[in-house]
């Protein structure tokens, strides 16, 4: 049986491999492919396999990409660590599907359901497969719903309680020796869990930018901005106090894209 697996987590493609050993479908090794660059060319030079175990994002993309681009005639199982959302989509088109992480029971349950879809489609029709409507059905559900989610508010413990502090409340961010502070439009610092760069993907990039190493600013507290040393810029917040907080010159360039996107 010659199978196919698209993978970009090495760990996940070893279990993989290793749950195809144990189910008696390997030898020979399986190719494992990471990126849908390196997909298109193994499909355009090799014959359809039998099965693919498909992961949705690799390196250089999303798997639908390469499903539109090459007509696949074997069935998928796609190994997905999208919830809930994606898997009617996946009943709805008769296509196995594995919801990471998982098992190696589970893995069996998914090659059970692949094997009885198959064996139920008259030979010599092709078994469950990707046709057009099945890639709009699977990207539209993919597109729906797998828009970043941003962190709205923080749970901040403070010396008299905790406080709800709203994302839209943070003038900027701050990493002052080992703790980020959160600082609103009054001034008060609060401290927040985890380092700046860890918070920063948590934040919405339209409203907040990077000035330098330490320091995020919220795009709706800046009020204006002038040149400064070195090719960088001094940026003036809506705060009261007023702050004045300078980008790096490195930082420099792309925090004027970020103002200007």
């Amino acid at each position: 049986m010659n199978i196919l697996i698209l993978e970009d987590e090495e760990p996940a493609a070893r279990q993989m491999v290793q749950f195809l050993e144990r189910a008696g479908l390997a030898p020979p090794a399986p190719p494992v492919l990471r990126s849908v660059a390196k997909a298109l060319a193994w499909l355009q030079a090799h014959p359809m396999p039998d099965l693919i175990f498909s992961d949705i994002e690799l390196l250089d993309g999303n798997v639908f990409v390469l499903y539109e681009q090459v007509r696949v005639t074997c069935p998928v199982i796609f190994t997905t660590a999208y919830d809930q959302f994606l898997l009617p989509a996946f009943r709805g088109n008769g296509i196995a599907y594995l919801l990471k992480p998982f098992d190696y029971e589970q893995f069996r349950e998914a090659l059970a359901k692949y094997q009885l879809l198959r064996g139920s489609v008259p030979q010599p029709a092709p078994s469950p497969a990707l046709n057009s409507e099945v890639l709009r059905e699977l990207s539209q559900a993919l597109h729906a719903h797998t828009q970043p989610q941003y962190k709205q508010r923080f749970t901040v413990r403070m010396r008299t309680g905790l406080y709800l502090l709203q994302a839209d409340d943070i003038a900027y961010l701050q990493a002052d020796e080992g703790i980020t502070f959160a600082v609103d439009a009054a001034g008060a610092r609060y401290p927040l869990s985890g380092p700046l760069a860890e918070l920063e993907r948590q934040l919405d990039p339209r409203r907040f930018g990077r000035l330098n190493r330490s320091e995020l600013v919220n795009i709706a507290f800046v009020e204006k901005m002038e040149p400064y040393f070195n090719n960088r810029l001094a940026v003036r917040l809506r705060t009261r106090p007023a702050v004045e907080l300078t980008t790096s010159a490195a930082q420099t360039p792309e925090f004027r894209r970020w103002l200007e996107g």
